[in-house]
């Protein structure tokens, strides 16, 4: 097995990547990009372990980012576009960001977040006022056979108080290649295989998303970016490309059901592993599109601290709704709330063992209290094995929505709208979305009699606030929040019966 920068050295003219508008990227360009950047990187004074940012749209430029860093033994740490400028700069400033690097359709916020922070170095892809293009970037400049180190990713993840958290893992003490070389063997054991095509048509921030655009390169296959994702432009490319393999969220699945007489037949023969997570799918839309594209819809549950359990179409065809047994390396266990090992079939608290650890940055109180001192953690899922190890999910943590893939933690969203003078008490949850699988929902205590200039009035005040994929889509009241005497709020109370007759599981 050779890691992308051998493959690069020894087939230079091998295409490797196609941007979303078609320009194709051969192995010796790729490498050639990122060897300047990293070059750059070190130049300007960044040692391994630093920290560089990324707020960039799906084009060849996160990739190159991706595979300098994990040269030079530097962590990644990709940003939502989403956010806003104060989330933005809350990440820059935790993360201790050395340099932030974006795409042209980010200058304004990302320039606003680093001005927050005081971070001047800037990078941007085209030539803007205040930040260095990217293309000149380490021109001129090499990296030294003894700086070429393993790098790693850093995703940022709220926790309960509703700040986002970076999951950090040690950097391994060896070399890119082996490291790389573990990543395309892991993949592989998926059933990618070299002569693949990769589909990346999600948002690159996305910690799986990332993880696939730049280790299937390592596998050897060609790359292909979506900028936006639609149900119609993904078949397109699937038949033009001769796509093998991507990385989906189920909302996409819905999509492409619900818009699926508006197309013509598109060949999706090729496909040979479609995988998906990061929420559920439901039963009925998962056999539909097994229907539609044949057992190549493989499945597996992980958070960005790690994971997990995988299933082929097969096994979950067997057992509907599972999300698998543990791949290679990991190990699951289910705990009641007293800290004893469940039985099959009993459902508790989900913790998952890897090979490899985490820590929360610089939240030594949040990572302690995802360790069990037998090497197990969780993010806090309810589910249950049955007798044959098999995983079954019956809710995700009390609190976190999950809509379109993405997860949004309520506790962020209530610290903002409490601060409105007009809020006694509030509370956030997901209810039913038939596109999206959830959306936001607030319902707030007044204090005073609450009308519909008031709910508009907070709806604005979300916007004004915070992401957009964060705001609440819709206001309800009540009189008094179900809070028992030591404060703690009942929130099922509340969302339960937006959820009666839905079965509501996870």
């Amino acid at each position: 097995m050779r890691s992308f920068w051998e493959q690069a050295e020894s087939d230079p003219d091998r295409p490797v990547l196609i941007e979303p508008e078609g320009r194709r990227w051969s192995a010796g360009e790729l490498r050639a990009a990122s060897a300047r950047v990293a070059a750059g990187l070190l130049d300007m004074g960044c040692a391994a372990g630093d920290a560089v940012a990324m707020v960039m749209s799906n084009e060849a430029s996160p990739v190159v980012l991706s595979l300098a860093t994990a040269e030079v033994g530097m962590y990644l740490v990709p940003i939502n576009w989403h956010l806003t400028t104060a989330e933005m700069a809350y990440i820059l400033s935790d993360c201790g960001a050395k340099a932030v690097f974006c795409t042209d359709n980010f200058t304004k916020q990302v320039a606003a977040a680093a001005d927050e922070v005081g971070l001047s170095a800037r990078y941007c892809t085209q030539t803007v006022d205040g930040f260095i293009e990217i293309d000149r970037f380490g021109e001129g400049c090499t990296v030294d056979s003894s700086q070429r180190k393993a790098g790693g990713v850093m995703s940022y993840t709220s926790g309960t108080t509703g700040k986002p958290k970076g999951v950090r893992r040690p950097l391994p003490p060896a070399p890119p290649e082996p490291v790389a070389d573990g990543h395309a063997a892991f993949l592989m054991g998926f059933g990618l295989q070299s002569d693949g095509v990769h589909l990346v048509g999600s948002p690159i921030y996305h910690t799986a998303v990332l993880y696939y655009a730049t280790n299937t390169l390592h596998v050897g296959q060609m790359v292909v970016l979506m900028d936006k994702w639609t149900p119609e432009g993904f078949l397109d490319r699937v038949e033009r490309y001769g796509v093998t393999n991507s990385h989906m969220v189920p909302t996409q699945f819905v999509r492409l059901l619900k818009n699926r007489s508006d197309f013509r037949d598109y060949d999706t023969s090729s496909l040979r592993r479609v995988i998906h997570g990061a929420a559920p799918c439901p039963v009925e839309v998962k056999k539909q599109m097994l229907d539609w594209w044949g057992p190549v819809i493989h499945e597996y549950y992980a958070a960005t601290e790690g994971g997990g359990t995988v299933v082929s179409p097969q096994e979950w065809l067997q057992r509907p709704g599972t999300v698998g047994r543990p791949w290679p390396g990991a190990e699951i266990r289910i705990y009641d709330d007293d800290g004893q090992r469940c039985p099959p079939g009993d459902v508790g608290t989900v913790y998952i063992k890897m090979q490899q650890g985490f820590s929360y940055h610089k939240d030594k109180k949040k990572t302690d209290s995802v360790w069990r001192p037998d090497g197990f953690f969780t993010v806090g899922d309810a589910g249950y094995v049955d007798d044959d190890g098999f995983l079954f999910l019956c809710d995700r943590k009390a609190d976190m929505i999950i809509s379109g893939g993405v997860n949004i933690y309520p506790a962020e969203i209530e610290s903002v709208l409490i601060t409105h003078p007009d809020v006694m008490d509030v509370a956030v949850f997901g209810v039913p979305d038939a596109d999206w699988g959830e959306q936001v929902k607030a319902v707030v205590e007044a204090r005073g009699e609450p009308d519909e200039n008031l709910a508009s009035s907070l709806l604005q005040f979300g916007r004004d606030h915070l992401a957009k994929y964060k705001c609440p889509k819709s206001i309800d009241f009540v009189d008094t929040m179900p809070r028992d005497p030591n404060g703690k709020l009942a929130k099922r109370k509340l969302r339960d019966p937006y959820w009666a007759g839905l079965g509501r599981s996870i």
